[in-house]
């Protein structure tokens, strides 16, 4: 089978989760939310992962949210769908699930907690592999599931037709620029560390997806446009700015806890992170709009008035 490799090239937004006011999934939050990022410039979204607080969502929550996402903006972006729970089970309901409301591709993390041996984690995700006609996406991100990908096991995932890439959350360039290179064949690398979008392009990575991404799209899609026209000094003013602005949502009870309350700041409603995920407090507040005013003034300048940059 073959699939359009390049509708997967470029910026993904991770996407926020998106509740009501008593803690439950609002489809009606989930489209307006997914509607946002339309005309953004990004290529799609990633549904269901770690900014999307799919690990603490129930099966059902998680395939509501992803039919409202598709509903909304299934023609008009590209929708990768995070399948992974801790069970084989659910995860292959999921990914069937997912193949259903017609995404592009599904992904997934190893099972999370248990320190899983390589052939669990093969066997879980083959079994999501075999239960699709979709493409499949690995999502390596050793620092929170305690997973280290091998490159036997990598080997044995990257020969498969049907896997076509990988979420490479890691933290080492080195690290994906080989994955990259010993592929053997066309194959996907996303850079999964927001602060290090350019280097992820530099060192092969074919696009990015990540969570802040989501409250300062134009700012990585105006990065990997200076990257592919070759304007590597102003892709690096972009990127330690945009860096700036990570460092300092780091500061706040929760990242998506900060990143959400921004987006609130600007109308969208998404409403608290799921517990254990903290919201932003309310002494936080003031701190938090001068920098969502800040971010709103660079995304400005960039798209309105780029000569002023000086760059």
């Amino acid at each position: 089978m073959v699939w359009n490799i390049e509708q997967f090239k470029g910026v993904f937004v991770a996407m926020y989760s998106a509740y009501d006011e008593a803690g439950e999934v609002s489809e009606k939050r989930v489209a307006e939310l997914a509607q946002y990022y339309v005309g953004s410039g990004i290529k799609g979204l990633y549904v269901g992962g770690s900014s999307g607080e799919g690990i603490l969502q129930t099966v059902a929550e998680r395939k509501k949210v992803l039919e409202a996402v598709v509903k909304a903006v299934g023609d008009q972006l590209t929708i990768i769908a995070h399948v992974g729970a801790n069970s084989t089970k659910e995860s292959v309901e999921l990914a069937q699930h997912a193949e259903k409301c017609g995404v592009a591709a599904i992904s997934s993390v190893p099972s999370i907690y248990y320190r899983l041996p390589e052939e669990s984690v093969e066997s879980h995700w083959q079994a999501m592999i075999n239960a699709t006609s979709l493409p499949f996406i690995i999502y390596h991100i050793p620092q929170t599931t305690g997973f280290d990908l091998s490159p036997t096991l990598y080997r044995k995932m990257v020969v498969q037709e049907k896997v076509i890439g990988i979420k490479m959350s890691a933290e080492s360039v080195y690290e994906l620029q080989q994955l990259k290179a010993n592929a053997g064949k066309e194959f996907l690398v996303f850079n999964g560390p927001d602060e290090q979008f350019l280097g992820g392009r530099i060192m092969g990575a074919d696009g990015g997806i990540g969570g802040t991404y989501g409250i300062m799209p134009e700012l990585y899609c105006e990065l990997d446009k200076c990257f592919i026209a070759g304007e590597i000094e102003k892709a690096q003013f972009i990127q330690s700015n945009i860096n700036r602005f990570i460092t300092r949502l780091l500061t706040f009870p929760s990242l998506y806890g900060a990143c959400k309350a921004i987006l609130s700041l600007r109308g969208i409603e998404t409403g608290s992170p799921r517990l254990p995920l903290l919201s932003v407090k309310e002494e936080n507040w003031s701190e938090l709009k001068a920098l969502n005013l800040e971010i709103e003034e660079l995304i400005q300048v960039l798209t309105e008035k780029s000569d002023e940059l000086g760059v």
